[in-house]
């Protein structure tokens, strides 16, 4: 005797078929499930912007379903906000004594260095004033941008003029680098003390003058994943600090003028 399948049968069966036909929650061929979408927060000094930003990119096309986004600034108002709960996954700064605050948290996971970045003086194209070589930063009448004290440019700016025994008083002192290198980009200073990153990476907009070692100041650039981090955003987080120390981000950093550490 043959049984007459009953509508709610019916409905059962061609549910079942049209789950296995769109892959429902099925997982991979290891057994997984299919990873879901995640976001990882970077916040990274400002001179870091071109090369994070290439960095970025290449991260994401090397791991579909994550976005990273970007946080760049001063790296000491980044370690503020940091340690004042800002939602970051990764901090990438412009010094050791940023980093340390972070650290001092108990906040970052195991900093590493990934780059080595040194000072450079950005000038005009058409100069008003002439400004040649370090010296010419303590001429009377020459208008001289350089960063914050309290930030990492800042820092080894006035580094650099007590080193070399150069009395310098800034007729301004600007929020981050990429703020002092827009003041002589527009013509509003004859100098700014900047990185030699930043003179790159204006492709012509200013006039570069290289400061010899022996006379330089250089800066080391730490990176860590943060404790502030979770889930899967965690996990992504070590990954992206891999991948700065890798060879391939290594070499973005190479391009942007920044020395391996």
């Amino acid at each position: 005797m043959k049984h007459r399948r009953t509508a709610p049968t019916l409905m059962l069966v061609a549910l079942g078929v049209a789950l296995s036909a769109c892959g429902g929650m099925s997982t991979g061929s290891s057994g997984s499930s299919v990873a879901e979408s995640t976001t990882v927060t970077v916040f990274a000094a400002s001179s870091l912007k071109g090369s994070f930003s290439a960095i970025g990119a290449a991260f994401e096309a090397d791991n579909p379903g994550v976005t990273v986004t970007f946080n760049f600034g001063p790296s000491s108002g980044l370690a503020t906000q940091i340690t004042q709960g800002a939602p970051a996954d990764v901090f990438a700064s412009a010094s050791q004594k940023t980093m340390d605050a972070v650290s001092a948290a108990s906040l970052a996971v195991s900093p590493q260095v990934f780059a080595v970045n040194s000072l450079a003086i950005a000038t005009p194209v058409q100069q008003s004033v002439e400004v040649l070589s370090l010296a010419d930063l303590a001429k009377p009448g020459v208008k001289v941008a350089v960063c914050q004290k309290v930030v990492p440019c800042g820092a080894a700016a006035h580094a650099l003029f007590e080193q070399n025994k150069l009395s310098v008083t800034p007729s301004t002192e600007e929020v981050d680098v990429k703020a002092v290198l827009t003041k002589v980009q527009l013509g509003e200073v004859d100098a700014g003390v900047v990185y030699v990153t930043d003179v790159k990476s204006a492709q012509g907009s200013v006039t570069g003058i290289i400061i010899p070692a022996e006379y330089n100041v250089t800066t080391r650039y730490p990176i860590a994943a943060l404790l502030t981090s979770s889930g899967s955003a965690s996990a992504t987080a070590t990954d992206f600090v891999d991948y700065v120390l890798s060879p391939a981000g290594q070499q973005v950093l190479l391009s942007a003028g920044f020395v391996s550490p």
